[in-house]
């Protein structure tokens, strides 16, 4: 029989281990490996994909979105299959959180969206599509990524809610925190009319 230590150590590895793993820093390493500099020293100095897609390598940037999507995915996959659905979401949550604030580059990361969506997709894939949906609506109609970004961050609770996935609901609120706090300079950006738009290198 389980007891409430067990589950608690079990909840620590699976918040241990997401973070671990979503603080690999794709964007970086990969554009480093094909002599592209240090990616944070560029327009939004993030380590995502559009950040990447600002050099000019398309392939890096999907690279860099698959990888970034995929160590979330991953995180929540693998802890929901050895310690049940619980632990898949904070592995998922601390997945993102690792992204964002990674301890190897002095908790300066990513912003978290495409990791985001990578934990959405296994744990709830119809909010993940929702998000997209979200994402490609605002980012069409206004040129924006980072306010399709805010967007889909924002409408992931909700679709949750509405779905009836409290606990999914919780963890896609947490989340849409963190994203939020991780653009304050896009959103001061937005608010001024500076923001660069898709397509556009800055």
């Amino acid at each position: 029989m389980e007891t409430p230590a067990d589950t608690n150590t079990l909840y620590l590895i699976a918040a241990a281990f997401g973070y671990l793993l979503g603080s690999i820093p794709f964007g970086l390493v990969l554009t480093r490996m094909a002599g592209l500099g240090d990616i944070r020293d560029i327009g939004s100095k993030s380590i995502g994909a559009t950040n990447v897609l600002r050099t000019g390598n398309k392939f890096l940037a999907f690279l860099t979105l698959l990888l970034d999507s995929g160590k979330g995915a991953a995180a929540a996959v693998l802890l929901a299959y050895f310690y049940g659905p619980d632990a898949g979401l904070i592995a998922g949550f601390t997945a993102v959180l690792g992204h964002n604030f990674p301890v190897w580059l002095k908790f300066k990361g990513g912003k978290g969206v495409a990791t985001t969506l990578g934990v959405l997709l296994v744990t709830a894939w119809p909010v993940c599509v929702g998000a997209c949906a979200a994402w490609l609506l605002t980012a069409g109609t206004f040129r924006y990524s980072s306010l399709a970004s805010l967007v889909a961050l924002s409408a992931s609770p909700a679709i949750a809610w509405w779905m009836g996935l409290e606990n999914v609901a919780m963890m896609a609120a947490g989340l849409a925190v963190l994203g939020i706090i991780r653009h304050h300079e896009n959103i001061r950006r937005l608010l001024k009319g500076e923001e660069s738009k898709i397509g556009k290198k800055s």
